[in-house]
């Protein structure tokens, strides 16, 4: 018998990977201005696995960032290139990949009913963040000078809080219309 992790993607499986993999890279040049000024990227990222779950979503986040990496310009600031993602903040988007396997690996265990999916997408989030801040004081310290967590933490993570969270209650909220507009409820 075949176990839902060995099941092959089909044509629409993958057409719905392409497409989510081109709604994160919109949502990355979605830049909203404010005292710090933020992208829509994590909103994208969470959509994603929330609407394509684990498996597919990661996909998704996989080829996002491999069409990054590439050089296409899908990350922030129509940006792209290996440079982005071995760069200070290139942490956060690898960020992205884990918390999108922890959002997966949460499903396998528990299953896919919205309290699962909440709670991975609020763990996942602060993966990100360090995965994220860590990457950023090691890049930062090689090339700048020293730098320590809590000053990271400072610049990198406590200004994105409180957006974060939003983006990330909005792409909750929004998983259950967009997964039955494609048929994945």
């Amino acid at each position: 018998m075949e176990t839902a992790i060995k099941q092959k993607l089909n044509t629409a499986d993958l057409a719905r990977i392409a497409l989510f993999t081109a709604v994160m890279a919109v949502c990355s040049w979605i830049s909203i201005p404010a005292a710090v000024p933020f992208t829509l990227q994590t909103f994208g990222v969470f959509l994603t696995v929330g609407v394509l779950g684990g498996k597919k979503g990661s996909l998704a986040v996989l080829v996002y960032l491999l069409l990054g990496a590439a050089g296409l310009p899908v990350f922030a600031g129509f940006s792209g290139g290996i440079g982005c993602i071995i760069g200070s903040t290139g942490g956060y988007m690898a960020g992205f990949l884990l918390a999108a396997l922890l959002m997966w690996a949460a499903e396998r265990l528990f299953g896919r009913s919205r309290t699962v999916l909440l709670l991975s997408m609020v763990l996942g989030l602060p993966v990100c963040y360090l995965f994220g801040t860590l990457w950023y004081v090691a890049v930062y310290t090689r090339t700048t000078g020293a730098i320590g967590f809590w000053t990271a933490l400072t610049w990198c993570v406590i200004p994105y809080l409180l957006p974060d969270g939003v983006k990330l209650a909005l792409a909750f909220l929004m998983r259950n219309k967009l997964a039955a507009a494609c048929r994945l409820s």
